[in-house]
């Protein structure tokens, strides 16, 4: 494998590494299912499951913790793996700490299959919920309680890659930073126990504010983990490693009786009337168990079962009044497009943010289209319904491989029932204002550069601008506190959800037009369709180091469609 760690004996070179991976993963199906034969063959035929056997898994905040032994310090910790010093440590650790303990539990998908092993942060799938407030920094100690010589599809070494946040480097999960008790990668030291990552919850913009605030503006709110080890996102995502990772301030405030009247006083209470749905398709064998095979092609896993919140076809009872639901595609290459339908007919919501980013105003919509890693948080009102209404969630969209959306079908596939079972205890003062989020301005003067990033296919690698991701190497070298326009080119018949660490980019077109009123506020997912060209604009503030520009098909990914690009002071 493309394991850099201090093995003696010749290194493979990363194209080589990619194309002996799958056959090394194969051997480890292989092992994990005794009597299955390691070669391409047809996606297996899933067993058949009874619809609304169970409620909804809805996540609540996880709790901190007191401390933390070794104190968490500016360089690593004894037993920490060997990252770089904490960018912005003030001397001491934040008064929010947290542990989450990545290892093997038992997962079940549904009552009628078979209990499945998974690797999930605290062994759960989807992970826990961390709830944030800006100025609010907290650290996380991320403990790898994998085997390290686990068999089977997957890798033991960890990198943790918190999407979205706009964080210092040693911190972002960086795909050569993976690490185990004995296993590291090229971006670390050593390996270790347990690895730190410090979250100060920092505006953009905070150091060069005289305030050290940052732009408001700016904010995020629905952001979500997962693993990013080089060569093997994929796999470990499939394998359960995903979490969420909410946020809110002095607008957006969680708080819907909130006394400021700044506040936007949305449907609040995480697992109450703030409930995230996390997205994610797996493929069953006849067996009931969870199947995957790195040698039918590398356009991007399907499954042939939707869960939602690790569930299949759960119903969640809801009350006569408005939810704030946050929807997370966490598929590895599954796109979907969602509708809320009351018997045949659709319904309208508010759609209030794309990609977890609040919209300057509201939208009245009857659909949403999400891309793998796409995130869309929406309003329902309940209200409108009586007692006894049964709504469905259901996905239309089309997909026969990772090449991607193939169009709508009539009915669609019913994922998510809404029973509304009752009155709310108290009324319902929560809302949805006219104005969200202002956006901050554009400004095309600050444009130092332009740059171009083609995402095409070579030789079955798929690659940036030509060339294979090393994880050494920066394609890009950008100066901190610039802007620049990067032209996003997808070639060929495929779509590619392109993914920026970091820093957050705005549309300026699409193929020469502006972006649909939906992707007119701050993106970091953005969907190139096949032959697309995409414009965008990009700050670089506050942090230096090496972060990662790549497609979020995550066997995409893996087969070396990501770009290393450095910020510089």
């Amino acid at each position: 494998m493309s394991d850099t760690t201090q093995h003696k004996g010749p290194r493979l070179n990363r194209r080589q590494s990619i194309q002996l991976g799958a056959a090394s993963a194969a051997a480890g199906l292989v092992a994990a299912r005794p009597g299955r034969l390691a070669h391409a063959e047809d996606p297996p035929t899933g067993p058949s499951t009874a619809p609304w056997m169970m409620p909804l898994t809805v996540p609540v905040p996880k709790q901190t913790v007191a401390s933390l032994s070794p104190e968490p310090s500016l360089y690593p910790c004894t037993g920490e793996a060997g990252r770089d010093p904490h960018q912005t440590w003030t001397g001491a650790a934040p008064q929010k700490l947290y542990t989450i303990h990545v290892k093997e539990a038992l997962h079940s998908f549904h009552p009628q299959l078979p209990a499945q092993t998974i690797w999930g942060y605290d062994g759960t799938f989807p992970g826990p919920c961390i709830v944030a407030r800006y100025n609010e920094p907290l650290l996380v100690r991320f403990y790898n309680e994998i085997n390290p010589y686990a068999v089977g599809y997957g890798s033991p070494e960890i990198s943790v890659h918190l999407h979205n946040l706009h964080c210092a480097s040693e911190s972002d999960g960086f795909a050569g930073d993976y690490w185990s008790s004995v296993r590291y990668g090229p971006g670390l030291t050593r390996a270790g126990q347990f690895k730190d990552h410090l979250f100060m919850n920092h505006y953009a913009g905070f150091s060069t504010d005289p305030a050290g605030i940052g732009d408001t503006r700016e904010a995020l709110g629905t952001l979500w983990f997962h693993d990013h080890r080089l060569d093997f996102t994929e796999q470990n995502v499939y394998r359960g490693m995903a979490g969420l990772y909410l946020m809110f301030d002095e607008l957006d405030s969680g708080n819907e009786k909130d006394p400021n009247p700044m506040a936007l006083k949305l449907p609040s209470g995480v697992g109450k009337y703030d409930i995230p749905l996390v997205f994610a398709d797996f493929l069953f064998d006849k067996s009931g168990y969870v199947y995957y095979n790195p040698l039918i092609d590398n356009k991007g896993h399907l499954g042939n079962k939707v869960t939602v919140n690790g569930k299949i076809q759960p119903y969640f009872k809801v009350q006569r009044r408005k939810y704030r639901f946050r929807l997370l595609d966490a598929s590895v290459a599954r796109f979907y497009e969602f509708y809320l339908m009351n018997g045949t007919t659709s319904q309208n919501f508010t759609y209030i943010a794309n990609d977890g980013n609040l919209l300057p105003a509201p939208l009245t919509m009857n659909a949403v289209r999400l891309a793998p890693a796409e995130r869309a948080d929406i309003v329902i009102d309940f209200s409108k319904y009586p007692h006894g209404t049964r709504l469905y969630l259901v996905n239309r969209l089309l997909m026969k491989d990772g090449r991607g959306p193939e169009g709508l079908s009539s009915r669609g596939e019913q994922l998510l029932r809404f029973d509304v079972d009752t009155d709310p205890m108290e009324q319902d003062v929560s809302q949805v204002p006219a104005r969200l989020r202002e956006l901050p301005p554009i400004n095309l003067n600050d444009v130092v550069r332009t740059r171009r990033w083609e995402f095409d296919k070579d030789n079955a690698i798929w690659t940036v601008n030509k060339k294979i991701f090393d994880p050494e190497k920066a394609a890009a070298v950008v100066k901190r506190n610039t802007a620049e326009i990067w032209e996003l080119r997808g070639n060929g018949s495929w779509h590619h959800p392109v993914h920026v660490h970091m820093e957050e980019v705005r549309i300026l077109s699409r193929n020469g037009v502006p972006p649909p009123p939906h992707e007119q506020g701050r993106k970091d997912v953005i969907v190139l369709k096949p032959d697309e060209r995409v414009k965008v604009f990009i700050r670089f503030r506050d942090f230096t180091g090496k972060y990662l520009l790549h497609c979020h098909n995550l066997t995409h990914e893996d087969h070396a469609m990501m770009a290393r690009w450095d910020v510089v002071a």
